[in-house]
């Protein structure tokens, strides 16, 4: 990972302006990674184990299915999965964050589990995943509340993943709190079948052009947006190219004298 919390982000254990070496706040700062957090094998990267949300199972190196693996590592069976709900402390200053958050809503007569379905500490990292009719209220209450004070939403993108039935969309939102430099982010899905989730231009405007590039690649419809077209592709173009269920497509290339085909027509390794 390379943002604000990654290797060498601003929040970064070498390189940034927190990080251990050379940071003012040093690796163990108010702002900078959570020497609290209890380290375990379900917390390293890449050390999940049967630890999280297994969305499908690969076989070979590319997940091929119809012979056409040639990396030799056909035989490869692994389970492909997203982190799980992380269990208190959390550590550092996310706990401030998550209790600020929780209270915040409760205030305004909101269970806080009727709107967080889980809180994920992966790799650093704060996501709450929010329940997508709540969205609206989650991310004011973050942006207005003193003591949270998300004032910058640096935007949103997307992620399909067509196995992860009943809410194969998912939007991802990074908040930025200026004021008390922290990074956070949110998590919402949706369901191919009902991809409709509620627009954060309201709240956070500068969202206005990536809702619409999300919707152009990946099909999620930002109720309440208020120009929601295309961006990149043509307004008339068919299908959203980011999905994993789109087609590869592609044109045929000649290439001194030789014919290539189009991707499309190529042995599949999808």
């Amino acid at each position: 990972m390379s943002d604000a919390n990654g290797t060498h982000g601003a929040n970064g254990s070498s390189n940034g302006a927190n990080g251990s070496s050379t940071g003012a706040n040093g690796a163990d700062g108010a702002n900078g990674t959570n020497p609290e957090k209890d380290l375990s094998a379900s917390n390293l990267p890449g050390q999940r184990g049967q630890g999280g949300e297994e969305v499908r199972v690969q076989r070979g190196m590319f997940g091929a299915d119809n012979g056409g693996d040639t990396s030799g590592y056909g035989g490869l069976v692994r389970s492909i999965r997203l982190p799980g709900s992380a269990s208190r402390p959390y550590g550092g200053w996310f706990d401030e964050v998550a209790d600020e958050l929780e209270g915040a809503l409760e205030e305004q007569g909101l269970l806080p589990a009727n709107a967080i379905e889980k809180t994920v500490v992966d790799r650093d990292e704060l996501t709450f995943h929010i329940e997508r009719e709540h969205l609206l209220r989650v991310a004011r209450t973050l942006r207005d509340d003193p003591a949270l004070r998300f004032e910058l939403c640096t935007g949103v993108s997307a992620v399909h993943y067509p196995n992860d039935k009943g809410r194969e969309l998912h939007a991802v939102y990074h908040l930025r709190s200026i004021t008390h430099n922290r990074l956070i982010r949110l998590e919402v899905s949706a369901p191919d079948a009902d991809p409709h989730i509620p627009s954060l231009v309201s709240v956070y405007p500068t969202n206005d052009w990536h809702e619409r590039e999300t919707y152009d690649f990946f099909g999620i419809v930002f109720d309440g947006h208020p120009a929601l077209t295309r961006i990149m592709m043509p307004d008339d173009w068919q299908g959203h190219p980011q999905r994993k269920d789109y087609p590869l497509g592609g044109i045929p290339v000649e290439y001194k004298g030789a014919q290539i085909p189009a991707p499309d027509q190529r042995r599949s390794y999808s």
